[in-house]
C-alpha cells in the first residue's frame, strides 16, 4: 500500500512561509512528479513527507495513519536522494544489505533479497565492488537497490539524475519507469526538468512558490493548462505569448501559442521578422525570430526546412492551438 495524502500541509522556516498550503492525494502504485522552477519548495514537501522536516501545519496521512508526528523510520518510506551517499569501504553487495543488517535480518533473507534487487537493476555483475569502481548510472542504481530492499510502502527520489550528464539521464529515466512498472509501488519523484516530469510521471505537481498551480497527467498539463504559469513552465522549447491588440481579436489579456503550432514561410504569414538563431537538430528545427510588432518568437519546424541565420521569415500560429489569458493570468 502507498496512497499518499496531504491535507493542508503548512510550512515555515522561521518567519519564511515556504509552502503555503498543500492539499493532495497519491493514489497507491502511482508515479507523481513534483515539478517547478528552483526555490518552488518541491524539495521541502517531499523532505515533509519523508518526515525530514518538521510540518508547520496540516496532516500526512500514509495507508489511512496520520503520520504527521512520527520519526522517519515508521513511516516505511524509502528515499533516494542526488548525492548517492554510499559507503566508500563497503562493496555494492554490503551498500543494498545494509539497512536490512541494521534491521536484523537473518542474512539468508539478506542474500535473497539483495540478489533480487541485483537482478531487477543489472548490478548482479558488479556486486563485489567498491562505489569508487562504479560509473554515475551504476552509483545511482545501488542507492536505488538499497530502497528496494527495503519493500517501502513509497519510493521517494530528490532529483536523483542531477549529478549524470545526459545520455546517462535518459537511460536513467527509462530504468526507473521500468522498475516501476514492475514493482507498482508509489514512486514521488522531484526534478526542476519538465522534460523528465512530461516522461516519467502518471500525474504531474507544478509548484510555484509553495502553491500547487496544477495537478494531473502530463497531456492535460500540456493541452489544458490552468494558467499562463503552466502554460509556460510545460513544453519545450517554451510557449510563445503576445499580448496588445493581437491578444484583443481574441477576447484575452495575452495569448499564448507553442512553437510547434506556428508555421513559417519566406513570402508571407502573420508577423515578419529576422532569423535571429537557427537550431538544426536533424527531425527538428528551432528558429528564433525577431520581430518589430510581438518581439522574439520561437518555432518549430521540420528538420528539413532551408532557412538559417538573418533570413526573414513570417510566422504564422495555428487559430486553433491558441491559448487565451485573462489579466489574472488564469486561462479562459
Amino acid at each position: 500500500m502507498g496512497n499518499i495524502v496531504l491535507e493542508k500541509v503548512h510550512k515555515c522556516f522561521g518567519d519564511v512561509e515556504v509552502i503555503p498550503s498543500v492539499d493532495l492525494d497519491i493514489k497507491d502504485g502511482e508515479f507523481v512528479v513534483f515539478v517547478g522552477p528552483s526555490g518552488c519548495g518541491k524539495s521541502t514537501l517531499l523532505r515533509l513527507i519523508a518526515g525530514l522536516e518538521d510540518l508547520t501545519g496540516g496532516k500526512i496521512i500514509i495507508d489511512g495513519v496520520d503520520v504527521s508526528d512520527s520519526t522517519p523510520a515508521k513511516r516505511e518510506l524509502a528515499m533516494v536522494f542526488q548525492s548517492y551517499a554510499l559507503y566508500p569501504h563497503m562493496t555494492v553487495r554490503k551498500n543494498i544489505a545494509f539497512p536490512l543488517k541494521m534491521a536484523g535480518m537473518p542474512q539468508d533473507e539478506i542474500d535473497k533479497k539483495v540478489m533480487a534487487a541485483a537482478e531487477s537493476l543489472n548490478l548482479t555483475d558488479y556486486l563485489e565492488r567498491t562505489p569508487g569502481l562504479l560509473s554515475g548510472g551504476q552509483r545511482q542504481r545501488v542507492a536505488i537497490g538499497r530502497a528496494i530492499v527495503r519493500s517501502p510502502s513509497a519510493f521517494l527520489f530528490d532529483e536523483p539524475l542531477s549529478n549524470l550528464d545526459a545520455a546517462l539521464r535518459v537511460n536513467m529515466r527509462i530504468e526507473i519507469t521500468d522498475l516501476h512498472k514492475e514493482l507498482k509501488t508509489t514512486m514521488i519523484y522531484v526534478t526542476h526538468d519538465q522534460v523528465e516530469a512530461m516522461t516519467m510521471a502518471d500525474r504531474i505537481v507544478v509548484l510555484q512558490a509553495g502553491d500547487v498551480e496544477q495537478f494531473g497527467t502530463p497531456l492535460d498539463l500540456y493541452n489544458k493548462p490552468v494558467n499562463r504559469f503552466v502554460a509556460g513552465f510545460i513544453g519545450s522549447p517554451k510557449m510563445n505569448f503576445v499580448k496588445g491588440k493581437d491578444a484583443d481579436e481574441f477576447d484575452a489579456h495575452e495569448i499564448g501559442f507553442r512553437p510547434e503550432h506556428m508555421s513559417v514561410s519566406t513570402t508571407k504569414g502573420r508577423w515578419k521578422g529576422v532569423v535571429s538563431v537557427a537550431e538544426h537538430l536533424g527531425a527538428d528545427t528551432f528558429l528564433h525570430v525577431k520581430t518589430d510588432e510581438v518581439g522574439t518568437l520561437v518555432t518549430r519546424s521540420d528538420g528539413e526546412i532551408n532557412v538559417n541565420y538573418g533570413d526573414t521569415v513570417y510566422v504564422s500560429p495555428n487559430t486553433d492551438k491558441i491559448y487565451r489569458f485573462g489579466a489574472d493570468g488564469l486561462a479562459l
